[in-house]
């Protein structure tokens, strides 16, 4: 893996539990938004966006069946202290923390507290 990629949930999806609604994942919506934003940056990493019902497996063959929940960011290089590891694949699963790595390793613009 050469880029980071970033795995979320496909925007527009139904759920069973709620027969006739779409959904977007309010995590995923947070990211989506920013890619969508500042599309020349997110043209720096991958981004895979999966179906919502589970398994999801691309995202389990990447992070294991444990690490599915999105969204997720794997990195391809000097990953930070706090990441998570599977396998020798280190990732990031806190949206917060995403938006941070996004902006330090990407240039994204930072979130205003």
């Amino acid at each position: 893996m050469s880029r980071d990629t970033l795995f979320l949930i496909a925007p527009g999806f139904s759920d069973p539990k709620h027969p006739g609604q779409t959904f977007v994942c309010p995590h995923c919506n947070a990211i989506e938004g920013l890619l969508s934003s500042f599309p020349d940056l997110a043209a720096r990493i991958d981004v895979e966006r999966v179906l919502f019902p589970r398994p999801r497996a691309r995202v389990i063959d990447t992070v294991g069946e444990e690490n599915q929940s999105l969204p997720v960011l794997v990195l391809a290089a000097n990953a930070p202290p706090d990441a998570a590891d599977w396998k020798g694949k280190r990732f990031v699963t806190k949206t917060g923390r995403i938006l941070e790595l996004l902006a330090e390793r990407h240039g994204f613009p930072r979130l205003h507290d």
